[in-house]
């Protein structure tokens, strides 16, 4: 039943002698340089660089992490924009940059596995990272917390793919690559992967017997054709990199679905001031746009002897109904100087993909001047994950 793990060993270069020699006299010596130039000043340093004995003093600031590099770190910053968050960062080569919107606040740009490292370490507070990153490096770590779950981008799965040819031609599932007479102790099924946590953990809970995990360099889908690994084990997103490798997904092979979270420390927002607050704050931003995308206002007049009536029309149609039922109210008009109602306005708020169909119905019940315009932001008299967060805290 045991499942073993080969991992690379890593090695570490040691410092030649001269190294050693530059940093014992600059520590112990003070060099002066002469330029006839002019004097520059040196740039400022930002309050996360001052504390003069990070031991000894305990730093107030929260910090939140986000990613560094590649789409995850441009689609963060992305959302976080249109949550009315911009991230301002002086220079794109500083890792350290602030959000004026939220005081006392710090954000550090950081690998997103070191994201998780340090929320666990107590050097951050928050980070924005995908599900499979956190599920990987927090390994079910207690004090990580998702306080949002589905930040909506990012989408992906952690997935098992095998060859499409050979001995695993008509193999389709978890089941049939389980019962395939090739695996033994002495030959496991080999699998390459960069989630050396969660794939001999899944391999375990499934009670595959006969499997061995390695890491390899590179781009995994090689590695079959390589004779490196039998299969693989990599976040997917459309497949389509797989196919064009002649490699294949199975039933069931399917570890995680993931996308982006925030997550945070449960140490962090128990008991560091100021971590709770800005959390709230960011929560329910998010959640107001996430639920507002997608979403459209569309405004009608309608004829009508009273407001009661024309709600009957429109409440008559099940796309009409918006997000708690129509907003109308009367439109007033002066006819031969009396201020007279013969119309209403309707609004209501609809989602995109039944758009055209609302716009459609309302035009048939009497609606004209119908004006749409998407929604930015819906915001709740309370966010539900608020409150699941205050639980999960015991507040």
């Amino acid at each position: 039943m045991a499942t073993s793990i080969e991992l690379h060993a890593f090695f570490q270069l040691k410092p030649s002698p001269s190294a050693s020699f530059l940093r014992q006299r600059s520590h112990h010596s003070r060099f002066t340089c002469q330029s006839n130039g002019p004097a520059t000043a040196a740039p400022s340093v930002p309050a996360a660089h001052v504390e003069s004995d990070p031991r000894k003093q305990e730093r107030t600031a929260v910090r939140l992490g986000l990613p560094s590099k590649g789409r995850m770190a441009e689609e963060t910053l992305t959302l976080l924009k249109n949550c009315q968050l911009m991230v301002r960062q002086v220079n794109p080569r500083q890792y350290v940059a602030d959000i004026p919107q939220l005081s006392n606040l710090e954000v550090w740009f950081q690998r997103p596995k070191d994201i998780v490292r340090k929320l666990q370490s107590g050097d951050l507070d928050l980070g924005i990272v995908g599900l499979d990153t956190v599920s990987e490096y927090g390994q079910g770590n207690e004090d990580l917390i998702l306080v949002h779950d589905e930040l909506e981008y990012g989408d992906c799965r952690l997935s098992i793919a095998i060859p499409m040819y050979g001995i695993f031609e008509n193999i389709n599932s978890l089941e049939d690559l389980a019962k395939m007479p090739q695996w033994t102790n002495e030959r496991p099924l080999r699998i390459a992967t960069g989630f050396t946590y969660l794939g001999p953990k899944f391999m375990k809970d499934k009670g595959l017997k006969h499997v061995s995990f390695s890491t390899a360099d590179g781009a995994l889908e090689a590695a079959p054709a390589m004779g490196i690994a039998d299969a693989i084990l990599d976040l997917v997103s459309s497949g389509t990199t797989l196919r064009e490798n002649y490699l294949k997904e199975i039933d069931d092979g399917t570890l995680l679905e993931s996308q982006a979270v925030l997550v945070g420390s449960k140490k962090s927002l128990s008991q560091r001031a100021g971590v709770l607050d800005i959390t709230h704050e960011i929560l329910e931003r998010l959640e107001a746009h996430l639920r507002a995308t997608g979403q459209y206002t569309v405004t009608a007049n309608m004829k009508g002897n009273s407001a009661e009536e024309v709600a009957e029309k429109v409440l008559g149609q099940a796309s009409l109904s918006g997000l708690q039922g129509p907003t109308i109210s009367p439109v007033y008009c002066k006819y031969d100087g009396k201020v007279k109602v013969e119309y209403y306005a309707i609004v209501i708020c609809v989602p995109r993909k039944a758009l055209y169909k609302s716009v459609k119905q309302l035009r048939s019940i009497g609606g004209s001047g119908v004006l749409v315009s998407p929604l930015t932001y819906i915001f709740e008299e309370e966010t539900p994950r608020w409150r699941r967060l205050l639980k999960k805290l015991g507040k």
